[in-house]
C-alpha cells in the first residue's frame, strides 16, 4: 500500500468529521470530533461506517425534512438550515474535498480512483 500524502489525510479527516459534526447537528447532540482534527488511518472505516449508520438512521426515522434547526458553525456563530440542506450538504462537501484528494494523489504520483458516478452505474 501506498503512503497516503499528508494533504490527503488533512482532507478525508476533515470529510469524516464533516459528516459526523452535521449529523450531529441533525440529531442535537455535541459532537466528538473537530472540524480539523486528524484521524489516524486505521480509524477510517469505523468513523465512514458510523457516519454512514447514523445518517441512515436520520433519514430513516426523519418524518419533516423540512424542520430547521439551530446550530453553531465551528467558529461559533448560530445558523438555520433544514434538515434537507443539512444532509444534502454532507454530500456536496465531501465532493469537493475527494476532489482535491484526487489533485493531491497526482500531484504525488498516485493514480485516484475515479470518482466520476456514471463510471460506476455503466
Amino acid at each position: 500500500m501506498e503512503t497516503v500524502p499528508q494533504r490527503s489525510t488533512e482532507l478525508f479527516s476533515h470529510i469524516l468529521n464533516a459528516h459526523h459534526i452535521w449529523n450531529h447537528r441533525i440529531l442535537q447532540k455535541s459532537p466528538e470530533y473537530g472540524v480539523t482534527q486528524i484521524q489516524p488511518l486505521k480509524d477510517w472505516g469505523d468513523i465512514h461506517y458510523e457516519n454512514q449508520r447514523s445518517s441512515f438512521e436520520i433519514i430513516t426515522y426523519t418524518e419533516d425534512f423540512e424542520v430547521r434547526l439551530d446550530y453553531e458553525n465551528s467558529e461559533g456563530r448560530l445558523f438555520t438550515n433544514t434538515i434537507k440542506d443539512m444532509l444534502f450538504h454532507i454530500i456536496n462537501h465531501s465532493t469537493h474535498h475527494r476532489a482535491q484528494i484526487s489533485m493531491d494523489f497526482r500531484n504525488n504520483g498516485i493514480d485516484p480512483l475515479t470518482l466520476d458516478f456514471i463510471f460506476y452505474k455503466r
